[in-house]
Protein backbone atom coordinates (compact mmCIF):
# COMPACT_ATOMS: atom_id res chain seq x y z
CA UNK A 1 0.00 0.00 0.00
CA UNK A 2 2.48 2.81 -0.99
CA UNK A 3 5.16 4.11 1.03
CA UNK A 4 3.26 3.75 4.63
CA UNK A 5 0.34 1.96 5.62
CA UNK A 6 -2.82 3.58 6.55
CA UNK A 7 -2.34 3.49 10.09
CA UNK A 8 1.01 5.43 9.86
CA UNK A 9 -0.49 7.89 7.28
CA UNK A 10 -3.16 8.51 10.06
CA UNK A 11 0.10 8.87 12.58
CA UNK A 12 1.58 11.39 10.16
CA UNK A 13 -1.50 13.52 10.19
CA UNK A 14 -1.88 13.81 13.97
CA UNK A 15 1.84 14.00 14.18
CA UNK A 16 1.65 17.61 11.88
CA UNK A 17 -1.09 18.45 14.33
CA UNK A 18 0.42 18.39 16.92
CA UNK A 19 3.59 20.60 15.04
CA UNK A 20 1.33 22.72 13.56
CA UNK A 21 -0.76 23.71 16.91
CA UNK A 22 1.87 25.54 19.04
CA UNK A 23 2.77 27.60 15.65
CA UNK A 24 2.04 30.42 14.31
CA UNK A 25 -1.26 30.23 12.67
CA UNK A 26 -0.54 28.79 9.20
CA UNK A 27 -3.09 30.56 7.42
CA UNK A 28 -1.67 34.04 7.85
CA UNK A 29 2.08 32.66 7.61
CA UNK A 30 4.35 33.70 4.95
CA UNK A 31 5.18 31.17 2.36
CA UNK A 32 8.36 30.10 0.99
CA UNK A 33 8.83 28.39 -1.60
CA UNK A 34 10.60 25.08 -1.18
CA UNK A 35 12.74 23.46 -4.88
CA UNK A 36 12.83 19.59 -4.44
CA UNK A 37 13.41 16.77 -6.46
CA UNK A 38 11.30 13.34 -7.21
CA UNK A 39 13.26 11.37 -5.43
CA UNK A 40 11.45 8.76 -2.97
CA UNK A 41 11.58 8.16 -0.19
CA UNK A 42 13.57 10.88 0.07
CA UNK A 43 11.24 13.53 -1.59
CA UNK A 44 8.30 13.56 -3.29
CA UNK A 45 4.89 15.25 -3.85
CA UNK A 46 2.31 12.54 -3.26
CA UNK A 47 -1.25 12.89 -3.28
CA UNK A 48 -2.06 11.70 0.03
CA UNK A 49 0.29 14.51 1.63
CA UNK A 50 3.08 12.37 2.05
CA UNK A 51 6.33 14.16 1.23
CA UNK A 52 9.66 11.64 1.64
CA UNK A 53 12.07 11.16 4.84
CA UNK A 54 13.59 14.70 3.84
CA UNK A 55 10.35 16.31 2.29
CA UNK A 56 8.38 15.59 5.68
CA UNK A 57 11.26 16.56 7.99
CA UNK A 58 11.58 19.91 6.14
CA UNK A 59 7.12 19.98 6.58
CA UNK A 60 7.27 19.52 9.97
CA UNK A 61 10.19 21.71 10.67
CA UNK A 62 8.32 24.74 8.74
CA UNK A 63 4.83 24.29 10.64
CA UNK A 64 6.65 24.45 13.98
CA UNK A 65 8.93 27.60 12.46
CA UNK A 66 5.57 29.38 11.48
CA UNK A 67 6.03 29.00 7.84
CA UNK A 68 3.90 27.48 4.95
CA UNK A 69 5.92 25.71 1.80
CA UNK A 70 4.90 26.27 -1.86
CA UNK A 71 6.23 23.15 -3.85
CA UNK A 72 8.66 23.70 -6.87
CA UNK A 73 9.66 20.67 -8.87
CA UNK A 74 11.56 21.10 -11.98
CA UNK A 75 15.16 18.84 -13.29
CA UNK A 76 17.65 19.19 -10.17
CA UNK A 77 20.24 21.26 -12.32
CA UNK A 78 17.70 23.80 -12.75
CA UNK A 79 16.78 23.78 -9.04
CA UNK A 80 19.90 24.19 -7.76
CA UNK A 81 20.65 26.95 -10.22
CA UNK A 82 17.32 28.95 -9.38
CA UNK A 83 18.29 28.53 -5.57
CA UNK A 84 21.54 29.75 -6.78
CA UNK A 85 20.86 32.33 -7.67
CA UNK A 86 17.70 33.56 -5.99
CA UNK A 87 16.71 34.42 -2.64
CA UNK A 88 15.49 32.67 0.11
CA UNK A 89 14.66 29.67 -1.37
CA UNK A 90 14.89 26.45 0.32
CA UNK A 91 15.76 22.89 -1.52
CA UNK A 92 15.99 19.32 -0.61
CA UNK A 93 17.38 16.85 -0.41
CA UNK A 94 20.80 19.02 -1.01
CA UNK A 95 24.33 16.73 -0.01
CA UNK A 96 26.61 19.03 1.28
CA UNK A 97 30.09 18.53 -0.82
CA UNK A 98 33.28 20.55 -1.08
CA UNK A 99 31.91 21.97 -4.17
CA UNK A 100 28.68 23.21 -3.54
CA UNK A 101 30.01 24.72 0.35
CA UNK A 102 30.02 28.28 -1.17
CA UNK A 103 26.83 28.12 -2.91
CA UNK A 104 23.94 28.00 -0.17
CA UNK A 105 23.16 28.54 2.97
CA UNK A 106 23.19 25.59 5.11
CA UNK A 107 19.86 25.38 7.33
CA UNK A 108 20.60 21.67 8.77
CA UNK A 109 21.39 17.93 7.85
CA UNK A 110 18.38 15.82 7.91
CA UNK A 111 19.76 12.65 7.14
CA UNK A 112 22.81 10.45 6.02
CA UNK A 113 22.92 9.11 2.69
CA UNK A 114 25.43 6.02 1.30
CA UNK A 115 25.76 5.47 -2.25
CA UNK A 116 26.98 2.46 -4.14
CA UNK A 117 27.18 0.85 -7.58
CA UNK A 118 24.48 -1.14 -8.39
CA UNK A 119 24.71 -3.75 -11.98
CA UNK A 120 22.94 -6.83 -13.12
CA UNK A 121 26.32 -8.84 -13.34
CA UNK A 122 29.30 -7.39 -11.88
CA UNK A 123 30.06 -6.73 -8.09
CA UNK A 124 33.05 -3.69 -7.38
CA UNK A 125 34.63 -2.56 -3.95
CA UNK A 126 36.31 -0.27 -4.57
CA UNK A 127 35.84 3.12 -6.82
CA UNK A 128 38.93 2.41 -8.56
CA UNK A 129 37.92 -1.34 -9.43
CA UNK A 130 34.86 0.61 -10.94
CA UNK A 131 36.53 3.03 -12.76
CA UNK A 132 38.38 -0.02 -14.38
CA UNK A 133 35.31 -1.87 -14.19
CA UNK A 134 32.20 -0.15 -15.80
CA UNK A 135 32.13 1.41 -19.44
CA UNK A 136 28.88 3.08 -18.71
CA UNK A 137 27.85 4.46 -15.31
CA UNK A 138 23.89 6.28 -14.78
CA UNK A 139 24.25 8.76 -12.88
CA UNK A 140 21.95 11.67 -11.80
CA UNK A 141 22.41 14.67 -13.68
CA UNK A 142 23.31 17.51 -11.41
CA UNK A 143 23.65 15.16 -8.61
CA UNK A 144 26.47 14.53 -5.83
CA UNK A 145 27.02 11.50 -7.45
CA UNK A 146 27.90 13.04 -10.80
CA UNK A 147 30.51 15.16 -8.88
CA UNK A 148 32.09 12.33 -7.14
CA UNK A 149 32.88 10.70 -10.11
CA UNK A 150 34.36 13.69 -11.64
CA UNK A 151 36.40 14.15 -8.69
CA UNK A 152 37.56 10.71 -8.68
CA UNK A 153 39.27 10.47 -12.97
CA UNK A 154 35.94 8.64 -14.08
CA UNK A 155 36.39 9.58 -17.64
CA UNK A 156 33.57 11.84 -19.75
CA UNK A 157 32.95 8.18 -21.71
CA UNK A 158 31.87 6.25 -18.95
CA UNK A 159 29.89 9.12 -17.21
CA UNK A 160 26.11 8.83 -18.38
CA UNK A 161 24.07 12.00 -16.92
CA UNK A 162 19.89 11.18 -16.87
CA UNK A 163 17.86 13.60 -15.62
CA UNK A 164 16.82 12.86 -11.76
CA UNK A 165 13.07 11.79 -11.75
CA UNK A 166 13.93 9.59 -14.88
CA UNK A 167 13.84 5.79 -14.55
CA UNK A 168 17.31 4.93 -14.94
CA UNK A 169 16.44 1.50 -13.49
CA UNK A 170 15.31 0.42 -16.78
CA UNK A 171 18.88 1.54 -18.81
CA UNK A 172 20.55 -1.31 -16.74
CA UNK A 173 17.65 -3.67 -17.70
CA UNK A 174 18.10 -2.93 -21.38
CA UNK A 175 21.44 -2.90 -21.18
CA UNK A 176 22.60 0.64 -21.80
CA UNK A 177 24.36 1.12 -18.81
CA UNK A 178 27.30 -1.17 -17.49
CA UNK A 179 25.93 0.19 -13.59
CA UNK A 180 24.02 2.98 -11.56
CA UNK A 181 25.56 5.05 -9.06
CA UNK A 182 23.44 6.47 -6.88
CA UNK A 183 21.57 6.85 -3.01
CA UNK A 184 20.79 3.35 -2.15
CA UNK A 185 17.47 3.54 -0.59
CA UNK A 186 16.52 5.44 -3.59
CA UNK A 187 17.64 2.83 -5.68
CA UNK A 188 16.39 -0.37 -3.77
CA UNK A 189 12.99 1.75 -3.61
CA UNK A 190 13.03 2.36 -7.59
CA UNK A 191 14.43 -1.58 -8.82
CA UNK A 192 11.55 -3.37 -6.65
CA UNK A 193 8.77 -1.51 -8.60
CA UNK A 194 10.37 -2.36 -12.05
CA UNK A 195 12.17 -5.94 -11.37
CA UNK A 196 12.87 -9.10 -9.25
CA UNK A 197 15.75 -9.94 -10.42
CA UNK A 198 18.86 -9.40 -7.89
CA UNK A 199 21.05 -6.76 -8.25
CA UNK A 200 24.92 -7.03 -7.54
CA UNK A 201 25.65 -4.30 -5.01
CA UNK A 202 28.99 -2.79 -3.98
CA UNK A 203 29.74 -1.67 -0.45
CA UNK A 204 29.26 1.89 0.37
CA UNK A 205 31.19 4.09 -1.11
CA UNK A 206 30.16 7.47 -1.05
CA UNK A 207 28.16 9.37 2.62
CA UNK A 208 27.00 12.93 2.65
CA UNK A 209 24.77 14.50 4.77
CA UNK A 210 21.55 15.57 3.06
CA UNK A 211 20.55 19.13 4.06
CA UNK A 212 17.73 21.36 4.25
CA UNK A 213 19.31 24.10 3.08
CA UNK A 214 18.40 27.64 1.78
CA UNK A 215 19.54 30.39 -1.06
CA UNK A 216 23.07 31.81 -0.68
CA UNK A 217 21.02 34.94 0.07
CA UNK A 218 18.39 33.76 3.03
CA UNK A 219 17.09 35.78 5.72
CA UNK A 220 18.74 35.23 9.19
CA UNK A 221 15.75 34.72 11.17
CA UNK A 222 14.60 32.14 8.31
CA UNK A 223 17.71 30.41 8.96
CA UNK A 224 17.01 30.30 12.52
CA UNK A 225 13.63 29.25 13.02
CA UNK A 226 13.87 26.79 10.56
CA UNK A 227 17.06 25.37 12.28
CA UNK A 228 15.82 25.48 15.53
CA UNK A 229 12.83 23.74 14.50
CA UNK A 230 14.78 20.74 12.90
CA UNK A 231 16.62 20.60 15.83
CA UNK A 232 13.74 20.13 17.69
CA UNK A 233 12.21 17.28 16.02
CA UNK A 234 15.88 15.60 16.20
CA UNK A 235 15.66 15.96 20.01
CA UNK A 236 12.61 14.38 20.30
CA UNK A 237 12.83 11.45 17.79
CA UNK A 238 11.05 12.74 15.21
CA UNK A 239 13.58 12.73 12.64
CA UNK A 240 14.15 9.09 13.12
CA UNK A 241 10.77 8.16 13.54
CA UNK A 242 9.97 9.26 10.16
CA UNK A 243 12.75 8.03 8.64
CA UNK A 244 11.86 4.52 10.13
CA UNK A 245 8.46 4.55 8.93
CA UNK A 246 9.69 5.17 5.36
CA UNK A 247 12.43 2.16 5.35
CA UNK A 248 11.03 -0.27 7.15
CA UNK A 249 7.85 0.69 5.15
CA UNK A 250 6.47 -2.69 3.45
Amino acid sequence: MGYLSQSLRHMWVLCFLAFIAPAVSLAHAPEIDLYFVEAPPLSMADEDGLHGIVGDATFGAAALAGYQLHLISVPWARAQQSVRKGVDMLIIPLSRTPEREADYTWIAPIMTMDRAFFSLDKRVETLQQARETFARIAVGRGSAQEQKLRAEGFSETQIYPFEIGENPAQLLLMGRVDAWFNGIPETQNIWRKVSNQPLQVSPPLMRTDLYLACSKRCNAVLVRKLRAAVAALRKDGTLERIKNAYLKAP
